[in-house]
């Protein structure tokens, strides 16, 4: 027989990630995973690759698969016995297993790695997960592919915006005087001057109906929900967690109260690519926090209209193709998440 039943702890051995606070951080190639996934970078690893990583507290039923070095954070929860078994076939089991868990914590969403492990799945001989895998792979292969190409037009965007905005090299700046620093016509304002910062609404896990909207904290999007608060295009920015982290949203969403979110009516694309130059901080001695009225103090180089309208056009299509590239991405996780459960569940012989 090549599936039976068993208990997780039979197919995996989870353990706690490792505390690693910013201030003893230092920058290195070693990515950080947390329960939202790779959150920063470190100089060493405390763990080989492969590596499975889900979510101990904060996002549960996320997990991520990473094949280098790497430093599983406290938040989370790593694998480290296999105990034979194809690792990217635990990691589609372990999200298979996870992705409807409802955690027994009311505060603070958590798990228990010994609870995990009491829990039963089905599992297969190590042929039949060597197939579950290179069918599944082939839709995370087009994913990280798409991925990749966001992250590059990302970057292409953001290069555009340093020759603009901070070497002064936009069309026609041969003719412009530079005063006081910044070309003549451009402003210096504090942030309250240029837009509001709102509060994000509690949108708690167990209230929320999956469904067509994203909903994004301060690591991203965390799920979905059949209704919206925003609508988008808009701009969303970490308040409490990841403080200081920036998004474009495209579609209409729901920011948590992990989040302030710039409107529609404010947001573009130069202001997107700006405001991580501003200088969030952490002003919260417990949570790591952004307080809105230190927020409303930093200043930002504001053009002219007429070179920031200029601008927006300019990287249009960079942002056009990200969204295309997203919506086929969201797309692939919905049917290889689709086909993950039939396979999981034996509706699909492979």
């Amino acid at each position: 027989m090549s599936w039976y039943d068993c208990t997780l702890g039979d197919v995996v051995k989870l353990q706690r990630g490792h505390d690693l606070p910013e201030r003893v951080r230092v920058d290195g190639p070693v990515p950080i995973v947390s329960s939202s996934g790779i959150t920063g970078r470190h100089n060493v690893p405390k763990a080989d690759p492969p590596g499975v990583v889900t979510g101990r507290y904060g996002t549960i039923g996320e997990v991520f698969f990473v094949d280098e070095p790497y430093w599983p954070l406290n938040t989370a929860l790593y694998v480290v016995d296999f105990k034979g078994n194809d690792p990217r076939f635990a990691a589609y089991l372990l999200r298979n297993t996870l992705k409807n868990y409802k955690s027994e914590k009311a505060a603070v969403p958590g798990v228990d790695r010994n609870v995990l492990h009491l829990l039963k799945v089905r599992s297969a001989q190590r042929s039949e997960q060597e197939r579950v895998v290179s069918i599944l792979s082939a839709y995370d292969d087009l994913i990280e592919n798409n991925r990749r190409r966001i992250m590059l037009l990302e970057e292409a965007a953001r290069m555009f915006y340093r020759e603009w905005f901070v070497h002064f090299r936009f069309p026609g700046h041969e003719h412009v005087k530079v005063i006081d620093g910044i070309p003549e016509g451009w402003e210096r304002p504090h942030l309250r001057d240029v837009l509001e910062l709102r509060y994000g609404k509690a949108l708690n896990k167990e209230a929320r109906v999956e469904g067509q909207f994203p909903v994004y904290g301060s690591s991203g999007i965390v799920g979905t929900h059949q209704a919206a608060l925003v609508s988008g295009p808009a701009i969303v920015i970490g308040r409490k967690g990841n403080v200081g982290t920036v998004y474009w949203v495209q579609v209409d969403f729901w920011p948590i109260d992990t989040v302030y979110f710039i409107p529609n009516e404010q947001s573009d694309f130069w202001l997107y690519l700006a405001l991580p130059s501003v200088g969030f901080q952490n002003t919260d001695s417990g949570v790591p926090g952004l307080n809105r009225d230190f927020a409303y103090s930093r200043k930002i180089i504001r053009p002219s209209d007429r070179m920031r309208r200029l601008f927006n056009e300019s990287v249009a299509p960079m942002f056009a193709q990200r969204t295309t590239l997203t919506n086929t991405n969201q797309k692939l996780t919905q049917a290889r998440d689709l086909l993950l459960s039939r396979l999981m569940n034996g509706e699909i012989a492979v």
